[in-house]
């Protein structure tokens, strides 16, 4: 089910939160379990097939973290069970995630015939996987138990997080479903995050879905694409990137804040970031925060001297970019922001740092190019798109792309119009995402006695119904 769809936006939300208020009334843990079953049915609405999946993997992280906790309380190690919960994770997601990635491989560098699986990945499984990584981390630790079955089922499936993030801890969380005072309805939560549903569903439908088909159209024609193509193709999809995912992100803050459920923040403007370090303590947070908690830091982290710390910078990026996805262009992504890392790290020891204006375009710059080897379907197609960005093909000014040839060619009066509208979504996008004030930021101001933002609020909700119906999946989806 799409956050941006009739069925949950009309039906299923409000079902939930006035079911999920009601039933508190009259029991705390009966409302839990009301909105684990809600969080259930709606995974489950997108194939059933998942769900045992989904259940499979939160009963044995159950059952290890149960004896981890346990372990912790009384003294004894534990190391031997926290290994085999992590390998029954990673393998679960190698399986359905990785496998035909590895079998491709394989039979490319031994000439072998291996057949693939061609498993269906199951929606939300790094998500998942990652968040119950971080909870038997923790147990291990001695800093998550957790002994009700019915909380920590909610606590992994909690249907705002669960497809796309952000990523939660066990310790931020579980005080929340605990608390007996937050099972009553607070309407300033509900406006609050009315307002940010509402501002994550404009993101989604009139600002990342109508670029969409020009970022498509570019990567598509990668090789064909003049100096002014390769610009706005890429420009296109980072624009589209980062509404699309801080979009989903904002509903899911939204819908969980209605719940009186407050959601790890996993975006703050990352695009004004002037160092790369800075982006990703900007961008997808959560998944920085996992990376260098359950990575980087386990890994040795600062502890091994600076050749070895920057080695890790540079593996650390490259696993978080092959969470994102079975291809090489998903490692080489990472790869390259972990290098980044590493020159970011010598240019400080010049003690030269550039004006911040400069620092931030060149910041993007890189953040852009990177994010045409994420996108690209090849390592060929992406050579030749950022070969014609940094002009190596001419600076031609022309528009070959078939879907922005309203702008150079003659159609008609309403094909003209849809294509200038783009480009009006287009240069706003660029503007919206180098403003100070962010989504999170405009939310929390927002006053449910103002007159202005109340309809504010409600022009954009009203105009992303309208659009709903033409709504796409969201990109993290296939992650």
């Amino acid at each position: 089910m799409l956050f941006n769809s009739y069925a949950f936006v009309l039906a299923f939300l409000p079902v939930v939160v006035l079911g999920y208020f009601a039933i508190a009334r009259l029991s705390a843990r009966g409302a839990n379990a009301f909105l684990a079953a809600a969080s259930l049915f709606f995974y489950a609405w997108w194939k059933l097939d998942f769900l045992w999946i989904l259940l499979a993997s939160v009963a044995v992280n159950y059952a290890v973290g149960h004896r981890l906790s346990r372990d912790a309380a009384a003294g004894v190690g534990g190391k031997a069970a926290l290994a085999a919960g992590v390998l029954f994770n990673l393998g679960l997601l190698g399986y359905f995630k990785y496998a035909d990635f590895f079998i491709e491989n394989v039979n490319a560098v031994a000439g072998a015939h291996i057949p693939l699986l061609r498993v269906a990945l199951p929606l939300g499984i790094s998500f998942f996987t990652f968040t119950q990584i971080a909870y038997l981390v923790d147990a291990w630790k001695g800093k998550a138990a957790e002994y009700s079955a019915t909380n920590y089922l909610l606590f992994v499936t909690f249907f705002p997080h669960l497809l796309a993030g952000p990523i939660i801890h066990h310790r931020e969380m579980m005080p929340q479903f605990a608390d007996p005072k937050l099972k009553r309805v607070d309407w300033d939560n509900v406006a609050r995050g009315l307002a940010l549903f509402a501002l994550g569903l404009a993101k989604k439908v009139l600002v990342a879905d109508t670029l969409a088909p020009w970022a498509n159209g570019g990567f598509a024609q990668a090789h064909a694409l003049t100096f002014a193509d390769a610009w706005i193709a890429m420009l296109a999809y980072v624009m589209q990137l980062v509404f699309d995912f801080s979009g989903y992100t904002d509903m899911a803050l939204g819908v969980a804040l209605m719940l009186n459920i407050r959601l790890p923040v996993n975006f703050d403007s990352p695009y004004r970031s002037a160092d790369i370090q800075e982006f990703w303590r900007r961008w997808h947070i959560t998944l920085s925060r996992f990376l260098r908690d359950y990575v980087y830091i386990p890994l040795g982290g600062n502890r091994g001297g600076e050749a070895r710390m920057l080695a890790l910078f540079v593996a650390t990026f490259a696993i978080g970019g092959f969470w994102h996805g079975a291809a090489w262009t998903y490692v080489i992504w990472g790869t390259m922001h972990g290098v980044a890392l590493v020159v970011l790290h010598f240019w400080r020891k010049l003690r030269r740092p550039l004006p911040r204006p400069v620092a931030i375009a060149t910041t993007f710059v890189f953040v852009s190019a990177a994010l045409v080897v994420f996108r690209a379907p090849t390592l060929a197609d992406a050579g030749a798109i950022l070969a014609s960005v940094f002009g190596m093909h001419g600076f031609a000014l022309s528009l070959t792309v078939p879907q922005w040839a309203g702008l150079a060619h003659p159609v008609s009066s309403v094909e003209k119009a849809a294509e200038l509208g783009t480009l009006a979504v287009f240069a706003m996008a660029l503007v919206l995402t180098f403003t100070p004030r962010n989504s999170t930021d405009v939310a929390r101001s927002f006053r449910l006695d103002g007159r202005m933002p109340r309809y504010a609020f409600g022009a954009l909700l009203a105009a992303g119904l309208v659009f709903i119906e033409n709504a796409s999946e969201f990109i993290y989806f296939i992650f």
